[in-house]
């Protein structure tokens, strides 16, 4: 069982920065990448951004690229997103996920484990 824990979010002016972090912890496969999607009110769940674990490929949704960074410490078990220049379209609850393989898939279908999610507000 893998628990995955986030932390970071908070409520934030417009261009401002936050830095979400996800520690994981329990028994992982060999290879396994982890992903941060949103969820904000009234819409569906949606991949921001995904890196493999072992080679540090990261991929991004395109409305995030240039504004966000993805990155883990192998050594800590932690996942990061630094997020920057956020806009209140940003405004949503984020979620850390894992999933075993080598493959980033934008999909919340495939996921093997979620965190409990993180708040994150961007006022106007």
């Amino acid at each position: 069982q893998v628990q995955l824990v986030e932390s970071g979010g908070g409520l934030v002016q417009a261009g401002g920065s936050l830095r979400l972090s996800c520690a994981a912890s329990g028994r992982r496969s060999s290879s396994y990448v982890m992903e941060w999607f949103r969820q904000a009110p009234g819409k569906e769940r949606e991949f921001v951004a995904g890196i493999n674990w072992n080679s540090g490929n990261t991929f991004y949704r395109d409305s995030v690229k240039g504004r966000f960074t993805i990155a883990r410490d192998n050594a800590k078990n932690t996942m990061y997103l630094q997020m920057n220049s956020l806009n209140p379209e940003d405004t949503a609850v984020y979620y850390c996920a894992l999933k075993a393989g080598q493959i980033i898939i934008t999909s919340t279908a495939r996921i093997d484990y979620w965190g409990q999610g993180t708040q994150v507000t961007v006022s106007s």
